[in-house]
């Protein structure tokens, strides 16, 4: 048996409060670990999980990893190549920081690196993505692209995948609070209603150009001005207790904007340096905490690396 490799990919925030299911950020921390060998044994097997909250499946077909691995073998006519694979998991699921989608990417990036196929991130997304798609259903890229590819991400459209690295603003923080409550993407999704209207449309529209606009110009303010979804979260917040609360706890301590990650029930805050961010992520684990409700919080800069071999 080789030596093997070991590949990490962050943690992502989908949404970005006015970008549902088009806009996402990879995070420094935390993020997911696989380590590949090449066996002897024919086919991919998934030999150990580590670190996961809840159980998760050594099958191929039904592990996030796994689909996303045996996808681009069975796309490049390598499904029969012996690969042990090791998932350590460093995130709960369900914790709206895109758990699953970490898993995939770091499948891809591992299998091109281990078996030096040459390709690109981008080449590697579509696998990824079914990846992802086993896990919650809808075949979107705003978690996967971000931890594959690392930075900001702008998805024009997630059926051909027309996709867009977005330039950064210097010195942006997120402060994270994770509140110890377990809300699945597949339910999130479920509640959220099919129209909206006209007036919906035009703000959040005008709220998404902002952003992408506030990004090439460095512009804070305007920054400040979009970040807010008229659409998802007020559908969404229902599920996270004291969500409002955890919210103006935030702005209060300076953060731009604030709003659920994913599909929570981890809470983002976008902040223009470390102070704010780590005085803001207190502060909204603090709100919970004191509803009786544990919580965990972090700050961390935008990772534009993405998945790498460590």
């Amino acid at each position: 048996m080789s030596s093997g490799i070991k590949v990490f990919a962050p943690a992502s925030v989908a949404n970005l409060a006015c970008g549902y299911d088009v806009l996402g950020l990879a995070l420094e921390k935390p993020g997911d670990e696989i380590i590949l060998r090449k066996s002897e044994t024919k086919g991919l097997k998934i030999t150990s999980i580590t670190g996961a909250d809840r159980p998760l499946p050594k099958d191929i077909d039904k592990n996030t990893a796994g689909v996303a691995a045996i996808s681009l073998l069975e796309n490049i006519g390598m499904q029969d190549i012996g690969i042990e694979m090791e998932i350590h998991k460093k995130m709960p699921s369900g914790s709206g920081l895109g758990s699953s989608a970490a898993s995939a990417a770091a499948a891809v990036w591992g299998i091109n690196n281990l078996l030096h196929l040459g390709m690109t991130k981008r080449e590697l997304l579509p696998f990824a993505v079914l990846g992802e798609q086993s896990a919650d259903g809808a075949f979107h890229a705003d978690n996967v692209a971000p931890s594959l590819m690392g930075g900001i991400i702008f998805i024009r459209d997630n059926v051909t995948l027309d996709l867009f690295k977005l330039p950064y603003i210097q010195g942006l923080y997120l402060a994270m609070v994770h509140p110890a409550l377990t809300i699945l993407t597949k339910d999130a999704r479920s509640i959220i209603a099919p129209d909206v209207t006209l007036q919906q449309h035009i703000q959040q529209s005008g709220n998404l150009a902002a952003f992408i606009l506030a990004t090439y110009t460095s512009d804070i303010n305007l920054l400040y001005r979009c970040l807010n979804d008229v659409i998802i979260e007020p559908q969404r917040a229902s599920l996270i207790p004291h969500f409002y609360e955890v919210k103006d706890a935030a702005k209060q301590k300076g953060a731009i904007g604030c709003s659920i990650s994913g599909a929570g029930p981890s809470i983002f805050a976008l902040c223009d340096n470390s102070l704010i961010a780590e005085e803001a992520a207190k502060a909204m684990a603090d709100v919970f905490i004191k509803n009786k409700i544990e919580a965990t919080y972090f700050t961390s800069k935008i990772n534009h690396e993405g998945a790498i071999v460590l």
